[in-house]
């Protein structure tokens, strides 16, 4: 219900209200003042009758006075009058000293007879309301002629009763129609006010009405419903003020909505709310950049990684995904996150991506590839048995110009047009990540360059030093034992200074290749000066070491290094062996123990292998 029949109904509801307590009031004054009048008319023609028969009987012509009471009774409104005797008159003068006949008193006027109190009561004689009066007759000597003249009685009795009764017909018709009349006058004054009201609240309802209908458009993110203009006061003024900000906001939001989208990269769907799409998109931004904040604080980037998938799982509910890490040195791919297990074995592809990454058509492209909208576009997508239903989209992500790592959403094809709403999300949180994973992995290459030797690509001493500490904890945990081989060429100086330091270059990477065929992948082969190595042997004692040891010597002595003008080198090494803890509870010692054994291999006369043994350090300090 609008605002003006509110009014209208409130308006017409007091005006009843206001009639009906007027009819009530009016009635109620009018029967007052009815019976009023009607009690002062009774109580003068009583008055005009006990006079004249208080002169009647000085007249001596009270036998007479009933002509004079008939004659009362013909007055309109008089229906009748009469006298009734009190027992003191009686006792004087007989029972028909009044009318010449014997009056029988009521019991109204005996009583008034007793309590010389006037009694008046409305009467309902045939449908017709009268009044009656019946007015006591009290001796007085007050005034000339007097009662006791004639009265034989004291001062205050009661004579007799004067009983009159009036029509008040006439006085109720008059009151009724005169109460006709003012409930009239005001029901049409009233009908006058609600017209009245309700055309001065018509513009105030239709503008609330258009205001409700364009805040409520406003919520649902249109701002182009107009508010009419129907008056030029506070309600007009409203109205324009109104529309002016519908106007501004409706300006502000498309521009905000517009920039938002433009960089998310995400396309208005028609219909959609504006403003609750403005503050989805301002909100993913916000929690991108605490995103984009918690992992420029973390230390690799398979904490980035987990992060990332966190962030899928839990504010995408993606439970179906790979993050691959491209290595673009070997033209390989390594899957980081499978469905949210970290390393886990490639489930959505075929396995020939990881070898030749190339075959994966986003790391081929740099473009986004939808299987969603194009299925079968990429021939590497390949789900499982159990899964042979399920869609894809991957979405390269661009690391200094080339692809870094690539995230594949899997997705069932009754959900995989939700996927695609929350791509330019996801986009949003990848493109933060972007950079921060390309730092990390510059900042990987960096220290893994630190490490490393670059001229033999062995690790460097310094790799020893940061890495030990894991080593000895591993050892120790596993109560193992780590062989330790110390080696050092055989008159390497002989080289750089016969054939150039090209040629000693050329002895050293082909030396490292050697090292690095002949021990397992587990063991640390480390460039630690020079021509000196040392080879770390994990879970192997002195012994089992020694026996490496001298394949390594072996192996190097048929190496055959062929040199730019056509010559071969062929050079010997000789090897200390020491045991950790065996040998030492300390590493660094147990390294200066097969230091000190290489020594003795090259004081007995090179190209063989030593094991430490404790005389050997006596000798050494004693040296």
């Amino acid at each position: 219900m609008n605002i003006d029949k509110k009014v209208a109904l409130l308006t017409a509801g007091l005006a009843m209200v206001l009639v009906m307590a007027l009819a009530v009031i009016s009635l109620y004054c009018f029967r007052q003042y009815s019976i009023a009048f009607a009690t002062e008319q009774v109580r003068t023609s009583a008055e005009i009758v006990r006079l004249n028969l208080t002169e009647a009987m000085i007249d001596g012509v009270i036998d007479k006075r009933h002509s004079f009471l008939q004659r009362l009774n013909d007055i309109a409104g008089f229906q009748s009058a009469r006298v009734a005797p009190s027992p003191a008159l009686i006792r004087q003068f007989g029972a028909g000293a009044v009318e010449g006949k014997s009056v029988e008193p009521d019991q109204i006027e005996r009583q008034v007879m007793a309590t010389a109190e006037p009694v008046y009561s409305l009467l309902n004689v045939k449908g017709e309301t009268q009044f009656r009066g019946v007015i006591p007759y009290i001796a007085s000597a007050r005034g000339t002629p007097n009662c006791l003249q004639c009265h034989q009685v004291a001062e205050g009795t009661v004579l007799g009763t004067v009983s009159i009764i009036l029509s008040i017909e006439r006085l109720k018709r008059q009151a009724l129609l005169t109460v006709a009349l003012i409930v009239l006058v005001v029901v049409l004054f009233s009908i006058i006010i609600v017209l009245t009201t309700r055309r001065l609240i018509a513009p105030i309802s239709a503008t609330a009405g258009d205001v409700e209908n364009a805040v409520k458009l406003a919520l649902n993110g249109n701002f182009q419903s107009q508010v009419e203009l129907r008056t030029q006061d506070e309600i007009g003024h409203i109205a324009r003020d109104l529309n002016r900000l519908l106007g501004v906001l409706g300006d502000g939001l498309g521009h905000i909505a517009d920039s938002v989208s433009q960089l998310i990269n995400r396309k208005p769907v028609p219909g959609e709310n504006q403003i609750n799409a403005t503050i989805e998109m301002v909100e993913i931004l916000t929690r991108a950049a605490h995103f984009k904040q918690a992992i420029e604080e973390d230390e690799t980037r398979d904490e980035i990684h987990k992060r990332l998938a966190y962030v899928l799982e839990n504010e995408f509910y993606v439970t179906e995904y790979s993050l691959y890490e491209v290595v673009s040195a070997r033209n390989q791919m390594r899957p980081v996150l499978v469905d949210g297990v970290s390393g886990a074995d490639c489930r959505w592809c075929s396995p020939e991506i990881l070898v030749r990454n190339e075959t994966c058509r986003a790391v081929r492209t740099g473009h986004r590839v939808d299987g969603v909208a194009s299925p079968g576009i990429c021939y590497a997508f390949q789900p499982p048995p159990d899964a042979p239903d399920r869609q894809h989209i991957c979405i390269p992500i661009m690391q200094s110009g080339s692809v870094g790592n690539v995230l594949q959403i899997v997705t069932a094809e009754g959900s995989s047009a939700l996927h695609s709403q929350m791509l330019p999300f996801i986009n949003v949180y990848l493109r933060e990540a972007a950079p921060v994973l390309e730092s990390k992995r510059l900042m990987e290459t960096l220290r893994e360059a630190n490490l490393r030797d670059p001229m033999t690509g062995l690790s460097n001493r310094r790799f020893l030093e940061e890495y030990v500490d894991t080593l000895l904890a591993s050892t120790q945990r596993h109560k193992a034992h780590l062989a330790i081989l110390m080696l050092d060429l055989d008159y390497f100086k002989m080289v750089n200074d016969n054939y150039g330091h090209d040629a000693g270059d050329a002895v050293l990477k082909a030396l490292a290749k050697t090292l690095r065929q002949t021990v397992r992948a587990s063991d640390l082969v480390i460039r630690y000066g020079g021509e000196e190595f040392l080879i770390i042997l994990q879970e192997t004692d002195a012994e089992q070491g020694a026996l490496v040891a001298e394949k390594i010597r072996a192996e190097v002595e048929k190496l055959k290094v062929s040199l730019s003008n056509g010559s071969a080198i062929q050079k010997t090494i000789s090897i200390g062996v020491a045991d950790f803890p065996e040998d030492s509870a300390t590493f660094w010692q147990a390294v200066k123990f097969a230091d000190v054994a290489l020594y003795r291999a090259k004081d007995d006369g090179r190209n063989r292998v030593v094991r430490f043994a404790p005389e050997m350090w006596d000798d050494k300090q004693a040296y």
